[in-house]
């Protein structure tokens, strides 16, 4: 048996740490941009909200990478996952247009959130354009899981690599010669950069395609049907509409926080710089699902991977939020005001761990997918979202502690509940594999 080494993990991992890298610059690159045209503090706001809600509708579809890279295995299953898919697309984008109805979304919005009008206004425009975003997301993210079943996790990268392109320029051509508002810039750029990577992710994979089609199930593998994709993949489903419905959650409590604008104006710029150092965790999950081997044999290896590389990105972070990179970076790229500036570096050194905590929970739902055994994932995302909730309530109503810096508490503190809770579960797959 050949030994899984750092460096052949690398060489499997880099390609999909790429791709997230490259998905993390879009953040920064936008606010950067919005901060520089006119209204910065509103558009910021606009567009911070407007992602979040596009999220929130995505999220059904996000684990479909994971389900692709599990379960994808011949022709059968290559068409029965690819129907489940395409319905489930055609669902989150009926629900993302029946949101759009004005007094749907003017109820949220400004009842609900307590938006000022001018921003719930921005945020609807943002929203609009941003309705091609969940069903290209899914329809791109079932074909990058093939690849990555496939050991083509470069093509993977390619595929962000235009879509990067093509959103950089739709922002840079919108800022020079168009008069629109930042949020909308923001959010063209986005909606053009995602469709055209699911477009090149389906041209880079017909060839597997092709060859998947033409392998026949194992005779002795059960079929699968509909009901055992839905059995499977109805947690994972779970888990992200938990994980990324907190974050109208998050808004709401900013809301009504102590410098309520202030707070959603960089809390995004915050999470942008965050998302950097936490995407490189987001990206083993694939890597620990499909390098896992049939008996669990390159476990050691993969976890002991993970845990320096968490180390590694949380030093790394830690040394940005405790030096003048952070004023540099907030200030100078990011282009927001000194009293923006102030006001994100507090939220940055407690969200310094983040990233290490993302490594960790990657690595757990791995081994949890890799074993079928999904329900817990889901179950540990409901008392993340729990922890959050309860953290940012005592937090705004008995400490009056600003939005931001509660918000980023509660995102700790309630994933390492998750991690926490995991561990379990985790420890009981990891035996069940081994004997």
């Amino acid at each position: 048996m050949v030994q899984l080494t750092f460096k052949k993990i690398f060489k499997f991992w880099y390609p999909l740490a790429a791709t997230w890298l490259m998905m993390s610059i879009e953040g920064p690159f936008l606010t950067a941009i919005i901060a520089r045209m006119i209204e910065p503090k509103f558009n910021l706001a606009a567009y911070g909200v407007a992602f979040s809600f596009a999220l929130i509708i995505e999220a059904p579809i996000i684990m479909i990478m994971s389900a692709s890279t599990a379960l994808v295995k011949g022709n059968e299953s290559y068409i029965r996952l690819r129907n489940f898919i395409y319905s489930l697309n055609a669902l989150i984008t009926f629900m993302m247009l029946f949101f759009l109805i004005p007094q749907v979304f003017d109820f949220i919005t400004v009842y609900l959130i307590g938006l000022p009008q001018n921003i719930a206004d921005l945020t609807y425009k943002s929203t609009l354009i941003l309705l091609p975003w969940p069903g290209a997301i899914g329809y791109r993210r079932f074909f990058q899981g093939i690849m990555i079943r496939n050991n083509k996790t470069s093509r993977v990268a390619y595929g962000t690599v235009i879509r990067v392109v093509t959103m950089s320029l739709t922002a840079f051509i919108l800022y020079h010669f168009s008069e629109l508002n930042g949020a909308i810039v923001g959010a063209a750029a986005l909606s053009t950069g995602v469709t055209f990577e699911a477009i090149a992710s389906k041209i880079m994979c017909l060839d597997i395609v092709k060859q998947v089609k033409g392998i026949e199930e194992e005779k002795n593998q059960p079929n699968l049907e509909y009901r055992e994709i839905f059995k499977f993949y109805y947690p994972l489903a779970l888990t992200s509409m938990i994980g990324l419905g907190v974050h109208p959650i998050v808004t709401f409590f900013m809301g009504q926080s102590i410098n309520a604008i202030e707070s959603l104006a960089v809390l995004p710029v915050v999470n942008s710089l965050v998302f950097i150092f936490r995407s490189l965790g987001l990206s083993f999950q694939e890597v620990g699902i499909a390098m896992m081997g049939d008996r669990l044999e390159n476990y050691k290896p993969l976890r002991n991977f993970a845990t320096f590389s968490a180390i590694v990105v949380v030093g790394i972070l830690t040394f940005i939020a405790f030096t003048p990179l952070s004023h540099i970076w907030f200030s100078s790229v990011s282009g927001l005001s000194d009293t923006l500036t102030e006001f994100s570096i507090m939220p940055l050194i407690i969200l310094t761990i983040l990233p290490g905590l993302t490594f960790w929970i990657s690595f757990q739902r791995a081994l949890l997918v890799y074993s079928k055994i999904t329900q817990p994932i889901s179950k540990a995302t409901g008392i993340e979202v729990a922890g959050i909730i309860l953290v940012l309530f005592i937090a705004t109503h008995y400490f009056s502690l600003v939005g931001a810096v509660a918000a980023s508490l509660g995102f700790v503190i309630g994933r390492l509940a998750a991690n926490v809770y995991l561990i379990k579960p985790y420890n009981r797959a990891l035996k069940m594999k081994i004997n």
